[in-house]
């Protein structure tokens, strides 16, 4: 029998806004802080319907364009007072997390967010997260994902899905941010989940497919002769 190759260890990725935690009604007050003080009426329910650009995107069609840098930078700087607390883990978020290190694995947090403020979200909220990288968003999450070692990464949106293929992971989309299943497909996602209470479940089914044809590697049992 051939040496039956050592496994590579399990390092799964994870999006943060609308994949583990509902960042929405914390985005939604500092938008409205920022907008009395700019004297601007953000439409803060329709920005955050769908999460996920960076937030100059989404600043962008309703400030002058030499406005935005300034405007970012005191969202960010006001965000910890106005949107950590009233942020919760979605349901099934520590489970899921759960999941990956009962078998083995590492987690990693791979977000378009403000690093520091992303940082707060995981600790407030008791995240079990061994690495987080911010600031990194669509396909520029491949290198992360690839510097990390990650075979899976857990998002909500289509430029998620665009991180994951360009990193040659998993994708694995869930239905908790604005993109629809449709969507999510027409990306190419290879796994869409309703929510993360679906992860640790589809991560067995994954990792027995995956760990079975190589644990029966060798030669073929050639019967003796009479």
């Amino acid at each position: 029998m051939s040496a039956i190759p050592e496994p590579t260890p399990l390092v799964v990725g994870f999006d943060l806004d609308l994949t583990l935690i509902d960042t929405a009604p914390g985005f939604q007050e500092v938008l409205r802080a920022l907008g009395a003080e700019l004297g601007v009426d953000f439409p803060a329910e329709e920005m955050t319907r769908r999460l996920g650009p960076p937030l100059e995107h989404l600043l962008g069609p309703y400030l002058p364009a030499e406005a935005i840098p300034a405007a970012g930078d005191r969202f960010r700087e006001i965000y910890p007072a106005h949107a950590i607390a009233p942020v919760p883990a979605l349901p099934g978020a520590h489970e899921a997390l759960a999941a990956v290190r009962r078998h083995g694995g590492r987690t990693v947090v791979v977000t378009g967010k403000f690093p520091e403020n992303a940082r707060l979200h995981v600790d407030h909220l008791g995240l079990d997260v061994d690495v987080l990288e911010g600031w990194v968003w669509g396909v520029g999450k491949a290198a992360v994902l690839q510097r990390e070692g990650a075979s899976v990464y857990v998002g909500d949106h289509v430029h998620d899905v665009e991180g994951a293929l360009a990193a040659g992971v998993v994708s694995v989309s869930v239905l908790s941010g604005g993109c629809t299943r449709e969507e999510l497909i027409e990306a190419g996602t290879h796994v869409v989940l309703d929510d993360l209470g679906q992860f640790p479940g589809w991560l067995e089914e994954h990792l027995l497919a995956t760990v079975r044809p190589a644990r029966c590697v060798g030669h073929p049992v050639v019967p003796p002769t009479r």
